[in-house]
């Protein structure tokens, strides 16, 4: 029997963020970090762009999980978590305690999952039918690949399981032609024909990165100046174990691209720490006010113009690597840096 949208539920889910309210967060400095809490996953999508696995790292060092959590908690400004990986829900552990702090904060909690951990019939393990009141947002996601791992009649359960628990729900699908119309199914199927009450879709491009390197095709490059600014700069990511990036960037925070834009902490105030530093870096800065184009101008950076790019990232990443070697792309850097903090 469907579980249908009544108009109690409704007036509680206006006050969770919808899908616009969570990426004006994304676009707000200082507004939202993610926490890349996991790089397990037990469903093992051939497309996955992190690579995650079932026997992949996971939390192991406490303490520094720990300090994580604080140290974003601490964050000035901020007004919401999201939560990814890998699966967040595989850390059966750490997503709780995590969830629990930033719940008990006032912080908005949104989280990104498969739905592998709920039975068909709508139900699921205690552990979870107790964490998801204190979700704000589910981002539920499913395409072809992850079918493989979680059929079409769980993920309807996870949808069932979310709408009870008071969750605002955004369904994911890879736009490969009939995503949406898939989505509007599985919603349809779980909550009724006025899901569009408690729920909404979201179409994502594939993403080259990980697994998906070797399932999708290369799209075309373009030149760096065509690329605008990057305003995803103000929304970090925060890894279980202290590393810290100043992207959503999924292949940077698992290991690739330059490792200047890779800071590893300890201790709650280190958070904080490596954010402003990467705020105040002065290439970053101008990646994010003007793009990446913009640094080509620069001396010693010429070779930027050589190349084109898929994406804004990979005219970052050059600039990075440019900016890494000793010469005149070094020396523009630093006086860049003295220049901006003159300048305010």
């Amino acid at each position: 029997m469907n579980s249908r949208p009544t108009r109690a539920d409704t007036e509680a889910l206006r006050s969770r963020p919808t899908l616009a309210d969570t990426e004006a967060m994304r676009h707000r400095r200082g507004e939202s970090v993610l926490l890349y809490i996991t790089d397990q996953c037990p469903v093992g999508c051939a497309h996955c762009s992190v690579d995650a696995r079932a026997d992949s790292d996971r939390v192991a060092d406490w303490e520094v999980f720990h300090d994580v959590v604080a140290g974003i908690v601490a964050l000035p400004g901020l007004r919401s978590v999201a939560v990814s990986g890998g699966e967040p829900f595989a850390e059966q552990r750490a997503l709780p305690y995590a969830i629990g702090a930033f719940a008990d904060a006032g912080l908005e909690t949104i989280v990104f999952t498969s739905g592998y951990w709920a039975r068909e019939n709508g139900s699921a393990p205690g552990w979870v039918q107790r964490l998801l009141p204190r979700i704000s947002t589910l981002f539920l996601s499913t395409d072809g690949f992850h079918q493989g791992g979680v059929s079409s009649r769980r993920f309807v359960g996870a949808l069932r399981a979310a709408h009870r628990a008071g969750c605002r729900i955004v369904v994911q699908e890879l736009d490969t032609g009939d995503g949406a119309r898939v989505a509007e199914e599985l919603l349809s199927e779980a909550l009724g024909p006025r899901w569009a009450d408690a729920a909404e879709t979201n179409v994502i491009t594939p993403l080259r990165y990980g697994r998906g390197e070797g399932v999708f095709a290369l799209q075309s490059r373009h030149e760096v100046g065509t690329f605008a600014a990057c305003t995803l700069l103000g929304s970090p990511t925060v890894r279980y174990d202290g590393v810290v990036i100043p992207c959503c960037n999924e292949g940077l925070i698992t290991g690739h691209g330059p490792s200047a834009l890779r800071a590893r902490t300890r201790r709650p105030e280190g958070v904080a720490q490596a954010l402003t530093g990467f705020r105040n870096d002065p290439l970053l800065k101008v990646v994010g006010r003007l793009g990446p184009g913009a640094a080509a101008d620069l001396p010693g950076f010429e070779a930027l113009r050589e190349e084109r790019f898929e994406n804004v990232c990979g005219g970052c990443w050059k600039a990075y690597d440019i900016a890494g070697r000793p010469g005149p792309a070094a020396d523009s850097v630093t006086a860049l840096g003295v220049a901006l903090r003159e300048g305010g």
